[in-house]
């Protein structure tokens, strides 16, 4: 029998031993789907609308974006994986505090998430000596949410984030993208019904269609990526209340959240203390030294010093004008 006659008559125990150490590794949902080409036309479209706004990274590489074959030759198969991040901490309801998204409250999830991928792949390689293949979390051009949703792991939920039954959409995503065929798993229904409660909630408006951010107006696009050099627009600055890294409101508000939110296992993200209901004046006196030391391993640090102190300063703003 030859190797890929091997491989194929054991593709199925070695896609459950990938999925067993995955969840070995404290991964909660785990998804295997056929590397093949994505539809090009929802991303064409979007990118059409300028909704990518200051991203231009998100026009490059298309190909690349769009296939992951072209990332890892041969590639044949996706694994993709969820970890549950969610901590029962509640933001306070004083708009004299800054608001710092849920995601952001422990350590980078990318330091936490791309060591154990690696070593699943290292893993994999053990199982199939002769594969080869590539880790990803957040680290090139390839289409997540999109591969999470034929993995199985969820369905997209209008305000563009997976969603899934077990833990809502309180999870980050990770890939690996390997040359061996395996066992594929079949995408979920989309639960999300008539349910409009993100679109409705969104201060900003960011969500214009059912499944369709407009990241001109995202909140988290204008506290996280919009780079500090370049103003917030004034007339959403004011709806940004006292949010200064990120947003959860389409989260907060979804059902799927507020019923199967459970709290995540995974000590570096329980939140650190100066990141739950800081003091907007206490924020806005930080400086170089002291937001370096306070976010060190901290995905607020993807803001900048300068872009953080910004986004401060609006909702600084914003606090002594509805005081008034």
């Amino acid at each position: 029998m030859s190797g890929n006659e091997m491989l194929n008559t054991n593709k199925s125990e070695i896609s459950q031993k990938i999925k067993r150490f995955a969840h070995d590794l404290g991964f909660e949902k785990v998804g295997i789907a056929r590397a093949e080409s994505l539809d090009p036309a929802p991303l064409e479209k979007w990118l059409r609308r300028n909704y990518h706004c200051k991203m231009a990274y998100m026009q490059n590489n298309i190909e690349k974006r769009l296939d992951p074959r072209n990332l890892v030759e041969g590639a044949k198969s996706v694994i993709s994986v969820a970890k549950n991040y969610y901590t029962p901490q509640k933001h306070s309801t004083d708009f004299a505090v800054g608001r710092i998204s849920r995601y952001a409250w422990g350590d980078d999830y990318h330091d936490v998430l791309r060591p154990r991928l690696k070593e699943m792949l290292t893993h994999i390689q053990k199982l199939v000596p002769s594969c080869n293949g590539r880790v990803f979390v957040d680290t090139a051009p390839i289409m997540d949410k999109q591969w999470a949703v034929r993995a199985g792991i969820g369905w997209q939920g209008k305000n563009s984030n997976v969603i899934t039954r077990e833990f809502g959409s309180w999870i980050f995503l990770g890939e690996i993208v390997v040359d061996i065929e395996l066992d594929y798993d079949t995408t979920i229904k989309d639960y999300c019904g008539t349910c409009t409660r993100c679109i409705d909630a969104c201060p900003t408006g960011a969500i214009v269609e059912p499944y369709v951010v407009d990241a001109n107006r995202c909140i988290s696009y204008l506290t996280i990526e919009l780079k500090p050099e370049h103003e917030i627009p004034a007339d959403l600055k004011t709806k940004m209340g006292n949010l200064v890294f990120g947003c959860d409101i389409c989260q907060d508000v979804c059902p799927w959240n507020s019923k199967f939110a459970q709290e995540t296992d995974e000590a570096a993200f329980q939140p650190r203390p100066h990141n739950l209901n800081p003091p907007l004046e206490r924020l806005s006196k930080l400086d170089t030294k002291e937001f370096q030391i306070k976010f060190r391993k901290s995905p607020i640090k993807r803001a900048k010093f300068k872009g953080f102190l910004r986004n401060v300063q609006a909702a600084w703003e914003n606090y002594k004008r509805n005081k008034m």
